[in-house]
């Protein structure tokens, strides 16, 4: 898939295309199920598949304090949309004065005349240009003008997503895939449920920094993210997850066949100690010579296994982690729900 940041990378030759706009924030089922259709369709009728979008989501910009949490980085988001087929994913810095283009402005320079648009697919709230001011018979009239089909896709859900996009959800919960769903699940800390609307573990992505070293010294080593990682932080507590190192500290990447290791994550303020500072801690099981720290590793979070508790004293804390691990080999073991 190409990857471009501005409409000067794009060849001269590309296209013609199918594109589609959107935030794609963990390209659940639903971006997944729209965007690989749209993949196989474009290539049915001799064009390429591409995707524009946006850093940082445009909340983060129009209203900081109001912005949701992101489910994935960019670098997550563009590999997650690259395995849907995409041709191309165009992302685009999104500033103030890129937000002051008009509708039509916006159409013009990126659809038609950046990226030579044949087919536009958008979903029926679909809003772009100053203030939002372009809606769907916006883009159905621009398309008009200018040559290019508009393609309305309705929500997805469970029953009507394509291609056995996944599972059927639970009575109740008959509703659209969406981030927001995810959102409402990690807060909660059911990551089952957040796996169940993304198609795969919930990830955190972050470079291991130094902590109190107060794990080392019980005999649960663990790598402490920074507090910059990607990926939306789920409720407090303990979860069974997979750890996988992604890019060495001198900054080379590391390959794909590198090993997920199992992992007992811990995410918040470790009361027991009168932490203040929330943080996100992986032990590897049964490991204590590892050396990641400068490192970036991702955590795959599959189950909760509680709540974050305060202990009277540091028997009862070993007492329970003791337990906890136990668990995590269990729900783990033997490779259940290791990531790809």
């Amino acid at each position: 898939m190409l990857r471009w940041s501005d409409l000067s990378e794009v060849p001269p030759d590309f296209g013609p295309c199918v594109v589609t706009i959107g935030n794609f924030d963990g390209v659940h089922r639903g971006h997944a199920s729209v965007l690989r259709r749209m993949a196989d369709d474009a290539r049915a009728a001799g064009s390429a598949a591409v995707a524009v979008t946006f850093t940082p989501h445009p909340l983060q910009v129009h209203q900081p304090g109001h912005a949701p949490e992101l489910l994935t980085g960019d670098a997550d988001r563009l590999d997650l949309l690259e395995q849907t087929g995409l041709d191309a994913v165009l992302l685009l810095p999104y500033t103030l004065d890129f937000a002051r283009q008009s509708p039509r402005d916006f159409v013009v320079r990126y659809l038609v005349e950046g990226l030579r648009a044949r087919t536009v697919v958008v979903g029926r709230d679909v809003r772009f240009g100053w203030q939002n001011s372009g809606d769907l018979s916006t883009m159905v009239a621009l398309g008009r003008e200018h040559g290019f089909e508009v393609e309305v896709i309705d929500d997805i859900t469970p029953s009507t997503a394509a291609g056995g996009a996944g599972p059927a959800a639970a009575p109740g919960q008959h509703r659209r895939w969406s981030s927001t769903w995810v959102r409402e699940a990690l807060a909660a800390g059911d990551v089952v449920q957040a796996a169940h609307v993304l198609g795969r573990p919930h990830r955190i992505r972050g470079v291991v920094v130094h902590g109190d070293a107060r794990g080392r010294e019980l005999g649960f080593p663990t790598a402490n993210l920074a507090q910059d990682a990607d990926g939306m932080v789920p409720a407090d507590g303990v979860y069974a997850g997979w750890l996988r190192r992604t890019r060495r500290a001198d900054g080379t990447p590391v390959g794909p066949d590198e090993p997920a290791l199992p992992a007992a994550v811990s995410i918040g303020t470790n009361p027991t100690f009168d932490g203040v500072q929330r943080r996100v801690e992986a032990y590897v099981l049964d490991r204590t010579d590892l050396d990641l720290y400068d490192e970036e590793i991702v955590l795959d979070l599959v189950e909760r296994l509680r709540a974050t508790l305060r202990f009277d004293s540091v028997d009862a804390l070993l007492t329970q982690m003791d337990d906890d691990v136990a668990r995590v080999r269990t729900i783990l073991a033997p490779g259940e729900r290791r990531p790809s």
